[in-house]
């Protein structure tokens, strides 16, 4: 298993594809698995890798606390598509910000049994409270214009990046293009989400990061079902 090098282009493709249908490196939240391969890359991937780019800015809303995250890291090995093995160099040691967090899943020192133990039933716990759902989820219908550059801005484009943001607790509908003047169009498309889970501003920011193509979300439409 592996991405081959992630420092390269080729390495990126792979990761980029991989993604194309998750929305995570492993599981259905973010863990240390996410921040093992966020660790590994040597800087933002390109717009054209739009899954990965994805990806990419929302494990990075996540550095201040990528400590407590669930799970334990893992070599690089141990992560991506069967068949490619893992060829990216090891970073220098870089001293970590967050040594003042609290780690609620342990350091990275050796670890005995008991150790291993108690870190796998509070993973067990963990998950086990994320599978619970309350009685009754508020939701809420969002209708969202999102704006291009200019009139060479390719929209299928546009609309694909959007498309890529999967979040737990955010569907997308229908979109359709509307002309905004001088030959300029702009994507309307709507979504429903759960509200303790999804804002318009982590939209708009998940979005907006897709500047190759997008140049301002506005929400046209919003109301609670």
């Amino acid at each position: 298993m592996g991405f081959g090098d992630l420092k390269t282009p080729a390495g990126l493709k792979v990761l980029n594809e991989f993604l194309a249908d998750k929305s995570y490196v492993e599981g259905f939240v973010p863990s240390q698995a996410d921040i093992a391969v966020f660790d590994a890359l040597s800087g933002t991937p390109s717009a054209d890798l739009c899954h990965a780019l994805r990806w990419y800015n929302h494990i990075k809303s996540y550095q201040k606390e990528k400590g407590s995250l669930p799970g334990v890291k893992k070599p690089l090995s141990q992560y991506g598509p069967a068949g490619v093995e893992d060829t990216t160099a090891a970073a220098p040691a870089v001293a970590d910000e967050d040594d003042d967090d609290i780690d609620l899943f342990g350091s990275d020192e050796e670890e005995d049994e008991q150790t291993k133990k108690i870190k796998e039933e509070r993973l067990a716990a963990y998950n086990a409270k994320k599978a619970k759902k309350p009685a009754l989820i508020a939701k809420s219908s969002i209708l969202l214009d999102v704006k291009p550059w200019d009139d060479e801005t390719d929209m299928a484009k546009l609309e694909e990046c959007v498309r890529t943001i999967q979040l737990d607790g955010l569907v997308w509908g229908q979109s359709k293009l509307l002309p905004v003047g001088y030959g300029i169009k702009k994507l309307q498309i709507a979504c429903v989400v759960e509200d303790d889970k999804v804002g318009t501003d982590q939209l708009e920011e998940l979005i907006t990061a897709f500047e190759d193509y997008v140049q301002s979300m506005d929400v046209a439409a919003f109301n609670k079902i």
